[in-house]
């Protein structure tokens, strides 16, 4: 059954997506694998659960973890806790989280830093092989263009992945850059084979 769960310390919410019959996909892999995809912040961190395999990529889970008040800290402790419970649930095989970057605002980029190695040190009781993406290639990869807004990002995203309702904006991040890794692993797969045959 899919689900999609809004997080506060690994809290279940109520459900707000539910995905459509799969869309016919081509042959990505004959063996079926789960990525997680992460979307650090400070005080929202969206994670996007998709497995893909023969028949394409299918939604198995999103949601956002929800650090709040003052003491970062403690925000840290609970996004650190909301991974490590979607980690332990879901068991991903391999996790795609998005490349901080540096804008004008330094404590905001420090901020996210930290944010983004809270959610990293949450996954290493699980060990998987993890793949770091920039925002631009996420929405290169997704959209077609490097400078999508994130309204595009949630459409294309549930058009990808056939579902409906609401979609939360961290949530939709997550999934693309989960959606990003899987086309990368599709092209790697197919260069693989060209180079197999040269």
């Amino acid at each position: 059954m899919s689900r999609s769960r809004a997080w506060r310390s690994y809290k279940p919410g109520t459900p707000a997506v539910v995905a459509a019959p799969a869309l016919p996909g081509r042959l990505v892999s004959s063996v079926t694998r789960r990525v997680l995809g992460l979307d650090p912040g400070s005080r929202a961190t969206g994670y996007g659960v998709i497995e893909y395999g023969a028949g394409g990529p299918h939604y198995v889970s999103s949601g956002t973890i929800r650090a709040s008040g003052q003491d970062f800290a403690a925000r840290l402790r609970e996004i650190y806790a909301g991974v490590a419970g979607v980690v332990a649930e879901y068991r991903p095989d391999e996790l795609a989280i998005e490349r901080v970057f540096v804008n004008r605002n330094v404590d905001s980029a420090l901020k996210l830093g930290q944010a983004r190695g809270a959610a990293l040190a949450a996954t290493f009781a699980h060990p998987v092989p993890v793949y770091e993406y920039a925002p631009r290639e996420v929405k290169l990869a997704v959209v077609g263009t490097g400078s999508a807004e994130k309204v595009q990002v949630q459409k294309m995203v549930t058009v990808l992945l056939a579902l409906r309702g609401r979609m939360a904006a961290d949530a939709a991040d997550a999934l693309a850059i989960a959606l990003c890794h899987i086309h990368g692993e599709a092209s790697r797969r197919l260069m693989g084979q060209v180079g197999d045959q040269t």
